[in-house]
């Protein structure tokens, strides 16, 4: 097999240079489980959820998305004038983009194809101390991460990790398939303008309560916890009028199990007009599945569950707005992102905080581990 494809671009003034790799501490990833490195060979694969488990969903698809780095991200706290960075991509349709952001702002847009490339990324520095320079890695693709080089600094440090901790899972609607980049998704559109810190959950067309995925969100620490449910389902006929609403409480009932006391918030389908009363090969509406899914989470709340809230898609984007937000009737335009992001998160920041740390890990270990190529694929 021939060596993988490297493109270089960009120049620096020579000055100090110092070479991370992804288990240096002071790159401070965020986003992700832990790291494959089952290919020996290759540069190592942030995760964004364990894949150990991955085989019981069945599903080839699922296995390959849950792979692809939705979320992920790196950021240190420097006054480098340049960053190089070493990553492999395979092959992407859609040409999901990489992007530089320095102070919450995007710098820098990059677009590949599937290889392994070197890109250089020139920096403004700073005169009065360090800024906060974060890469998102592309939401589409399978990205394996090597070194990431910065020259020209005086400040190197770790990017600071607070804020509320949200998890989203959905369907392509939160992968996002038609973001302008992977900081304009509407999950890292909300998460930036409240400072929170995203995991993104996403699976375009794998939405379907999987117990691998229920389980991997049990385990996961996370402050809020938001799941957009039933497009998949439906659009796939998955499930019947009487399964459908059984799954979600057992789907939700699972997540329970490790938060306790986590807000939970379930979005049911945004709208769709060409579907919302198609019937589908389960006998099924859009609308029905709705409708279903809101029940579900009704009596969830019945039987006690002060913490699960219910957001109506039709609220979010409602069918007279269809047009202008989505590109082919189902997914939102880039413009589109925008929008769910300033609705979706005005949902989400009346959702009052609970107390509940988390559980699993102590999450200065649980960080540590992610950081750390070594610790596995989690």
């Amino acid at each position: 097999m021939s060596d993988p494809q490297v493109t270089v671009s960009g120049t620096a003034p020579s000055a100090a240079v110092a070479r991370l790799l992804p288990g240096d501490p002071r790159l401070s990833f965020d986003g992700i489980a832990g790291w494959d490195r089952s290919d020996g060979a290759g540069l190592p694969l942030p995760l964004r959820m364990p894949v150990d488990r991955l085989d019981t969903a069945m599903s080839p698809i699922l296995c390959r998305l849950a792979r692809t780095t939705a979320g992920v991200r790196f950021a240190v706290r420097t006054d480098a004038s340049e960053l190089e960075l070493e990553a492999e991509l395979e092959a992407d349709p859609g040409g999901s983009p990489l992007d530089v952001r320095v102070d919450g702002v995007l710098a820098h847009r990059w677009t590949g194809g599937p290889g392994r490339h070197r890109m250089a990324f020139p920096l403004p520095g700073t005169d009065g101390g360090p800024a906060e320079v974060e890469v998102w890695l592309p939401h589409l693709s399978v990205t394996r991460i090597g070194a990431v080089t910065l020259r020209g600094h005086r400040h190197l440090l770790a990017a600071r990790r607070t804020g509320r901790r949200l998890l989203v899972h959905g369907s392509s609607l939160t992968h996002c398939v038609f973001a302008a980049g992977p900081s304009e998704t509407w999950p890292a559109l909300v998460a930036a303008e409240r400072g929170w810190r995203l995991r993104n959950l996403g699976f375009a067309g794998e939405s379907y309560l999987d117990q691998a995925v229920a389980r991997t969100i049990r385990d996961t620490p996370a402050d809020l916890i938001t799941l957009e449910l039933g497009i998949n389902a439906y659009i796939g006929g998955a499930f019947t009028a009487r399964s459908w609403g059984p799954a979600v409480c057992g789907f939700l009932e699972t997540i329970r199990d490790g938060h306790p006391h986590t807000p939970v918030v379930v979005l049911t389908p945004l709208s769709s007009p060409e579907r919302e009363r198609a019937v589908n090969s389960a006998g099924l509406t859009l609308e029905t599945a709705r409708s279903l899914t809101a029940e579900a989470v009704r009596v969830l709340q019945r039987l006690g569950d002060r913490a699960l809230s219910l957001v109506d898609g039709l609220t979010v984007a409602p069918v007279a707005d269809a047009r202008r937000l989505y590109a082919d009737g189902l997914h939102p335009t880039a413009e589109g992102e925008h929008v769910l992001a300033d609705r979706i998160g005005a949902e989400l920041a009346r959702i009052p905080q609970a107390s509940e740390a988390g559980p699993g890990a102590d999450e200065g270990d649980a960080a540590a581990d992610m950081n750390d190529p070594s610790a596995g694929p989690g």
